[in-house]
């Protein structure tokens, strides 16, 4: 399986910590592994400040309010377009807000990469065709398979 994450920094002013990238397209590829994707894919990753992204929330969702993560999956029960050139399925795109990252890991007392590897499993998953809106089992499911992949990514929450 090959796995193409094309990211790129809209934001300005946040320097992105080192490895960002890296942790990004990792966190993309186990979540696709973990979920037994098998197929060759892409996904398209932006990191935004928070202005953009209350914006895109705006224009999207009818929410006039920043938020740290933004899914546009491309697919539907497991149907994704293709690209044309690599025969890779376009997943779809994340949009992440820096500024409400780093918020976020002040917060709750993690790292940034923490909260980067987090918001970009999520986000994944939504992707995958995952939904957390109505809460319930779907729900619960969502935020158990976000934990066992960030355990792999070194990076789950420990529990006392």
């Amino acid at each position: 399986m090959t796995v193409k994450v094309n990211i790129t920094d809209k934001q300005k002013g946040v320097k992105l910590p080192k490895g960002t990238r890296l942790l990004i397209r990792k966190a993309c590829k186990t979540t696709l592994i973990y979920e037994n994707f098998g197929y060759n894919a892409e996904i398209d990753v932006s990191i935004v400040d928070d202005e953009t992204i209350k914006q895109l929330n705006r224009e999207f969702r009818n929410i006039d309010n920043s938020t740290d993560v933004l899914s546009f999956p491309l697919g539907e029960n497991g149907i994704y377009d293709k690209n044309p050139e690599t025969g890779a399925c376009l997943l779809g795109d994340i949009v992440i807000s820096i500024d409400h990252a780093l918020h976020q890991a002040d917060l709750y007392g993690h790292s940034i990469e923490r909260e980067i590897a987090f918001l970009t499993v999520h986000s994944m998953l939504h992707l995958l065709g995952y939904d957390h809106v109505n809460g319930g089992l779907e729900e619960a499911e969502m935020f158990e398979k976000q934990e066992a992949i960030l355990d792999t990514l070194g990076l789950a929450i420990i529990k006392l």
